[in-house]
């Protein structure tokens, strides 16, 4: 159902623009949606004790019911009351990574509708170290179940722009704070597994990870092509996701993305190029024509903040192909691989 969207500029620190919060906080209270900026990406936003709420997301988003939500707390206290068990290694975790880009799988609370977790008995919480995403919980003095605040499988956002490229209409209002600084989702771990379980790698490198609670693992999600499993065991597991319209194509190293590049400009393909600093220096100048400067190589932190931002601006120039090098595992870079291999699948 289409809606007027209302558009919250925050500038500066949320205390200053109490209006626009508690305005946003209203809305979630009495069962709307809000998207809201995260230190992630913009998260779609709505009272995660509300089963009706919890169902707008998933028709605004176009999201499938298999696909569970994240749960968002402003405070240790506030997340420890959705679940029923807090294991040791969750404390840990919690101390060490929150606020911040970590989520934790564990054991929910009955307050939690079914619908937040696609029927599984665990759910997802975070705690957001965004101010303006822990002043609007804090506000609306409950938790916010909030995927990203996007069409279904599509580049997620990390600016407002985003948001309403996809959403504008069918959802209640934005909070806009300006581009998000980490720019991949929350890391996904279930603590209680032996060893823990790694299901989406993102803003807490799985190296962080095991410098505080020991060994884990990186699950590789096995789901049938074209074939909808009855329910995801962690967000972020869908076989193809984060996707812009072009072909996503991936390459190891700049002399293979030069050669397809040769390739399909000869063969006249509108190309666009997520293009690494100093890269492509000495190809044809067509090229460097629809490319997107996306950062020195080496610093992975800047490639995965400008990730999103590059694929949805290469979309924007119409480009039937996007050229991109898949960064090497370690730090942030095995987020962006999982990323841009769900994308190009």
């Amino acid at each position: 159902m289409m809606r007027v969207t209302l558009h919250f500029r925050v500038e500066g620190s949320p205390d200053h623009d109490q209006v626009s919060i508690r305005e946003a906080a209203a809305i979630v209270r009495r069962g709307g949606l809000v998207a809201f900026p995260t230190e992630t990406v913009y998260g779609l936003g709505a009272n995660a004790l509300d089963h009706e709420a919890v169902l707008r997301i998933f028709e605004a988003k176009q999201r499938p019911a298999w696909d569970p939500i994240i749960v968002h707390a402003s405070s240790l206290e506030m997340l420890r009351g959705l679940v029923r068990e807090w294991p040791q290694k969750a404390d840990i975790l919690a101390r060490s990574f929150m606020p911040g880009p970590i989520t934790l799988l564990l054991p929910k609370n009955s307050a939690i509708p079914s619908e937040c977790t696609a029927g599984r008995d665990t759910v997802g919480v975070r705690i957001p170290s965004h101010p303006v995403a822990s002043a609007l919980i804090e506000a609306a003095g409950v938790p916010i179940a909030a995927p990203s605040a996007n069409r279904f499988g599509h580049t997620s956002p990390t600016t407002a722009g985003h948001v309403l490229h996809d959403l504008d209409g069918r959802i209640d209002a934005i909070l806009d704070a300006g581009p998000c600084l980490v720019g991949v989702e929350s890391t996904v771990i279930d603590p209680m597994a032996d060893p823990p379980v790694i299901y989406r790698p993102g803003g807490v490198t799985r190296e962080q990870i095991e410098s505080v609670i020991g060994p884990v693992t990186v699950a590789e999600p096995k789901i049938e092509k074209d074939v909808p499993p009855e329910s995801l065991a962690s967000p972020g597991l869908g076989i193809r996701h984060y996707a812009p319209r072009a072909t996503l194509v991936l390459v190891a190293n700049e002399a293979e993305m030069t050669e397809k590049l040769q390739q399909a400009l000869a063969e006249k393909k509108r190309v666009g190029v997520m293009r690494p600093l100093g890269w492509l220096a000495g190809a044809d100048p067509r090229a460097a024509s629809i490319s997107y400067d996306w950062g020195a190589w080496a610093d992975l932190e800047t490639l995965a903040r400008r990730v999103y931002d590059g694929l949805r601006r290469l979309d924007e120039q119409d480009v039937e192909i996007i050229f991109c090098a898949i960064p090497p595992e370690e730090g942030m870079g095995l987020a962006i691989r999982d990323r841009l291999r769900k994308a190009a699948r």
